[in-house]
């Protein structure tokens, strides 16, 4: 596969919310500017920090003028704060990067050349667990070549740190989150609803820090909070609510094996 010529690669906007994430922003920031893919504005959205991110924030963005610095105030959740970033995003691209992940360093250079390749508007990537240090551990999420809304309904693959979209086929509206528990995947069926396809680069570019995310740990929880997905945001009778949490308790199980 190749890459996208220089002229070919458009601004691409990162958005990045900002919650109690001094110990790891500055890494996951510093993996951004690693990029091969230099052509990009960093929108780091602080969300209520009650630790020192506001202050490590001014200084990552004194230090590079990529970099744009917006503050919620009162924390507002991860939804809000990207949705904030979606709005004040200036580039053609939007990508989505959580303050405690890594990028590796082709990611964006071989996202923009997959998109390129399948005229699409929705990319997603593979992914590695990392443990507290984002350490690969060798576990990696495999995804296939795309996505359909009914081939999603029963599998939550798509991670938010490997996704990007293209803003010239989708409306920013079409990426606003919801103020709803998992409101990520929600924002995905809600693209996919509407007959977009979501194409999968199944390429390990992305180390998700399992440490302190807790809600995706918690089985029981992840449970209920895709049964109201189902029941509430798709609006599904309980039979077919049933079939689709079936299928995707064991896809999440086989992921974490």
């Amino acid at each position: 596969m190749g890459v996208l010529e220089k002229k070919e690669t458009p601004l691409v906007s990162i958005v990045i919310p900002v919650h109690n994430a001094e110990p790891y922003i500055v890494e996951t920031v510093h993996s951004v500017q690693a990029q091969t893919q230099q052509d990009f504005e960093l929108l780091l959205v602080e969300d209520g920090s009650k630790d020192g991110s506001a202050q490590v924030l001014e200084k990552l963005a004194a230090e590079d003028p990529r970099i744009r610095v917006f503050t919620n105030g009162e924390p507002h959740g991860a939804c809000h704060a990207r949705n904030l970033g979606i709005r004040e995003a200036k580039g053609r691209y939007l990508a989505f990067l959580d303050a405690d992940d890594l990028w590796r360093p082709e990611k964006l250079e071989k996202s923009l050349a997959r998109l390129h390749e399948t005229d699409g508007a929705f990319l997603f990537t593979a992914y590695e667990f990392g443990d507290h240090e984002a350490k690969g551990t060798g576990k990696i999420v495999h995804v296939p070549v795309q996505l359909t809304y009914k081939q999603a309904l029963p599998r939550t693959i798509i991670f938010t740190s490997t996704v990007v979209f293209d803003l010239t086929k989708l409306k920013k509206e079409q990426i606003f989150m919801p103020q709803i528990t998992s409101e990520d995947t929600a924002t995905w069926w809600n693209i996919l609803r509407s007959g977009v396809i979501a194409y999968g680069l199944d390429e390990n570019l992305v180390i998700y820090r399992r440490a302190g995310k807790s809600l995706s740990s918690n089985k029981l929880e992840a449970i209920r909070r895709i049964w109201i997905l189902y029941r509430r945001h798709e609006k599904m009778g309980i039979l077919p609510s049933l079939y689709y949490l079936c299928g995707w308790a064991v896809r999440a199980v086989a992921r974490r094996l």
